[in-house]
């Protein structure tokens, strides 16, 4: 009995141990077969990465199926909606990193099969993985391409309000502002940059990239049409513009414009004026180029030579009135209008006789005046440039220290008949003559009928007490043609 019960205990020692057998035969069959499947240098079945069917492809087939994959990608810049500029990736410059694509498979696929689990669904489900995808960028390729000139639109710069003046308006006006579309370079480059690498690193194979261009990026005018400062200013311009002034100067005229003045113009709260020493230097510049009396004299004689009479004796000619020059300017200014006239000039002395007759721009003699040579005893005249008369004469005594005065004198008045009336006591005289012609201090032209001769050195012992005796008919000729303010050039 004891023999037939260990049997059936025999049996099931022996089952198990066959069980055991098969189990460790199959496990080592399965383990062998994970083993290779590891190994495999391939993607499994039914693997995609990034949405890309990879299925037995090694790391290097698939680098290059997933780079002509994402080759297709185009970028698209818009502008208010609407397309500005479209191209593919490789237009931009980027293109798939080969090189660092494959170590990126790499990775996936050793991550893919880090674990137990993970290995064995991907041998039997596949899987759809994802993978960083990098990319280069041709920086020159890049730079050239996204420009702001080669957008769709025309660039067109935003630009401030301000005034100018309208011709047929005949005033200024404000003009508006301008809302331009001109964008920097180094801008628009950066949102394209930004744009793009982030769609890269996040976006499918052959994705569209969309940029917008924001209206942030547009300069804005700083100045709009509204401004306060810019209304006054076109207000106050509009109270000046039409002002003109024409200054004469015999023939030749010095215009001083609008051009000129509106630089001049210091613009206030709803008003403006005109900067006195901006005024004060150009009535200065006037008289440095205008002004004749009082400075040195160049002269040209009858006889051909050149000489120099000092300012101390040029008692005729021009000299602009400073303060009462820059009172009329500024009325003119104020006027808004075009004046006419010659400066404000000194015009007499305290006897009321005038400084000058007339002028030709700088030339204040223009061609008229009487120019007595003491050396010669001879005088001319001339009137708008024609010899009227010349003559010997008899000029003052050097004998009795009583010599003529040398210089350039304007003629005081002139009176005929009159009486001539000098000194006292026993040197006092009284003379009665037909024409008297008054220049310096008592001394003129005169007739001298009482004189038999003139000319020659009869003034160094008998000359007169200062006059220039003339004969009659010199005296008449001169007399008839001559006007008061006329330069008497003595020398």
């Amino acid at each position: 009995m004891g023999n037939e019960e260990e049997v059936p205990g025999k049996k099931r020692h022996g089952v198990k141990i066959a069980v055991v057998l098969v189990l460790v035969g199959i496990l080592g069959g399965s383990g062998g077969y994970l083993k290779v499947m590891h190994d495999s240098p391939v993607f499994y079945e039914k693997t995609s990465v990034n949405g890309v069917d990879v299925s037995g492809q090694n790391v290097a087939e698939a680098a290059g199926t997933l780079a002509e994959a994402y080759r297709k990608g185009t970028i698209t810049i818009l502008e208010n909606g609407e397309e500005a500029m479209t191209g593919s990736l490789e237009d931009y410059g980027y293109t798939v990193d080969s090189r660092g694509l494959e170590d990126a498979l790499l990775l996936t696929m050793r991550i893919q099969r880090g674990s137990l689990p993970d290995l064995v669904r991907g041998i039997f489900q596949g899987a759809d993985l994802r993978s960083r995808v990098p990319f280069t960028c041709r920086e020159e390729v890049f730079t050239g391409k996204v420009v702001p000139q080669n957008l769709a639109a025309e660039r067109i710069p935003s630009r401030d309000a301000y005034v100018k003046y309208k011709k047929k308006y005949k005033e200024y006006r404000v003009i508006p502002e301008v809302y331009g579309n001109e964008i920097s370079g180094e801008d628009l480059q950066s949102l394209v940059r930004q744009a793009v690498e982030g769609s890269l690193s996040e976006g499918a194979p052959g994705s569209d990239t969309a940029v917008e261009i924001p209206e942030e990026l547009y300069p804005l005018p700083s100045v709009t049409s509204e401004d306060y400062d810019l209304n006054n200013l076109c207000n106050v311009y509009n109270m000046y513009c039409h002002s003109k002034v024409n200054y004469q100067f015999g023939d030749e005229t010095v215009s001083l414009t609008w051009k000129q003045t509106k630089d001049w113009l210091i613009v206030g709260n709803a008003t403006g004026r005109f900067d006195e020493d901006r005024m004060y230097e150009f009535v200065l510049g006037l008289e440095e180029k205008y002004n004749t009396r009082h400075l040195d004299r160049l002269f040209t004689t009858s006889m051909g030579t050149q000489i120099r009479i000092p300012g101390y004796d040029n008692e005729y000619g021009y000299t602009i009135d400073e303060e009462a020059e820059l009172n009329q300017l500024r009325k003119d200014l104020a006027g808004n209008t075009a004046v006419t006239r010659e400066p404000v000039y000194y015009e007499a002395n305290s006897y009321g006789n005038p400084y000058y007759y007339r002028r030709q721009g700088t030339d204040d003699l223009a061609g008229t005046y009487v120019e007595a040579s003491l050396s010669a005893q001879h005088l001319w005249f001339y009137k708008n440039g024609a010899l009227i008369t010349e003559s010997d004469f008899v000029s003052g005594s050097v004998a009795k220290n009583r010599q003529t005065k040398t210089g350039v004198f304007p003629l005081a008045y002139k009176e005929s008949p009159s009486v001539l009336v000098g000194e006292d006591g026993n040197n006092g005289y009284r003379t009665e003559v037909k024409y008297w012609m008054p220049f310096y201090e008592g001394q003129g032209l005169h007739d001298a009928t009482w004189r038999g001769a003139f000319g020659g050195s009869i003034y160094q012992s008998d000359g007169s007490h200062g006059c220039i005796n003339l004969p009659y008919w010199a005296a008449e000729t001169i007399y008839q043609n001559i006007d008061a303010g006329v330069a008497i050039v003595i020398y």
